[in-house]
């Protein structure tokens, strides 16, 4: 699932003539492009849709709903590493992870 999620803008520049802020989510900070809010400023808080910033929020709605994304666990579902999601969800072993018919047998029974 893909959510819009509120951040807080920590920094803002410009990369190839984009206008674009490090974004903090709660923990998990992300770069973000700001085309759709021109005048966001550092210290504010924004809703955040696959890399674009597009609604200003006011700071407690933004914390409440981070908080309430990271009770649901949402925020793992949105940020967290795909493969370590797979693994639990899927029941695949982790990247890197042997094979167990690749485990000596001896190895594995201890």
């Amino acid at each position: 699932m893909c959510l819009a999620v509120p951040g807080r803008v920590i920094d803002i520049g410009e990369r190839d003539g984009t206008r674009m802020a490090t974004v903090d989510f709660g923990g998990v900070v992300k770069d973000v492009c700001l085309e759709y809010l021109p005048d966001l400023r550092v210290g504010e808080y924004a809703i955040v849709h696959v890399g674009f910033a597009l609604q200003r929020l006011d700071e407690e709605s933004a914390l409440k709903t981070l908080e309430l994304f990271a009770e649901l666990g949402m925020l793992q579902e949105e940020f967290g590493d795909p493969w370590e999601q797979a693994a639990q969800f899927g029941g695949a072993p982790e990247p890197g992870t042997p094979h167990p018919e690749d485990v000596p047998r001896e190895a594995a029974q201890q």
